[in-house]
């Protein structure tokens, strides 16, 4: 069953596989497994590319990076046109709440990656920030801001 998200309502492809749910991923141009977390992921891609203009074929889904020598996925990284990555998003399935070890998980994708804006989103609850590396600091922000290149 999927739960309604704060998010505006988008006429998803879905299909049924084997039994089980897939959504269309437009990013990825494939079906993928519907879970929880890639029901907010799809919406949040959605909702970047037609509310905030980012360019689908700028995002990346479960973008690989490596901390400390470990692999990582970092959920949705948008880039600009010259390939810097510019916001990292990362996405929780709607039963998860939005703690201090989700923004010190997005703060370890952003190590090396250095973006402007960082996002964390249950689908639920949305929360978005402007770093600020001069000072080593950040902003909360009400919304994240529509991509410019």
């Amino acid at each position: 069953m999927l739960v309604n998200l704060n998010l505006p309502k988008y006429d998803f492809k879905l299909k049924l596989i084997e039994g089980y749910e897939y959504i269309f991923d437009e990013v990825r141009k494939k079906y993928i497994k519907l879970t929880p977390e890639e029901w907010v992921r799809q919406n949040l891609v959605h909702y970047l590319n037609v509310y905030k203009k980012y360019p689908v074929s700028l995002m990346s889904i479960e973008h690989a990076l490596v901390y400390n020598g470990m692999k990582k996925r970092a959920d949705i990284v948008c880039f600009n046109t010259s390939g810097k990555p510019t916001v990292i998003v990362e996405c929780k399935a709607p039963s998860v709440k939005i703690s201090q070890k989700v923004f010190e998980q997005i703060a370890r994708y952003n190590f090396d990656l250095k973006v402007p804006y960082l996002m964390v989103s249950n689908g639920l609850e949305h929360y978005c920030c402007q770093m600020n590396y001069d000072k080593a600091s950040f902003d909360f922000l009400k919304e994240i801001p529509e991509y410019q290149d």
